[in-house]
């Protein structure tokens, strides 16, 4: 399983040293020099484009949409300077929990 887990590992570092690339070369550049509205406004893009695919119940195109909304969803990390292991971090705390909110 932990394969499976470092593929996400290898997409932000990778994210990571696109961020440096020059966006016109790099789609990652591009959207990190865009700034945080570009980065916001495709992850929605992407979120609704999962769900649409959901919605339709096309297996294939959910997990198409799936893997474009990780890859969004990381680089929104990147842009506002987060890391996997805070987010990791933040899942370990609620582990075990039911979930709810107070």
């Amino acid at each position: 399983m932990s394969n499976k887990v470092e593929v996400l590992v290898r997409l932000f570092e990778t994210i990571e040293k696109r961020s440096m690339d020059d966006p016109s070369q790099s789609y990652t550049a591009q959207l990190l020099s865009e700034g945080k509205e570009k980065c916001i406004a495709k992850l929605k893009e992407e979120s609704l484009e999962t769900i649409e695919a959901a919605e339709k119940e096309e297996i294939s195109q959910i997990i198409y949409e799936s893997a474009d909304l990780i890859y969004h969803l990381l680089v929104l990390w990147k842009k506002f300077g987060l890391t996997p292991d805070q987010i990791y971090e933040e899942l370990e705390k609620r582990e075990g929990k039911t979930g709810l909110r107070k």
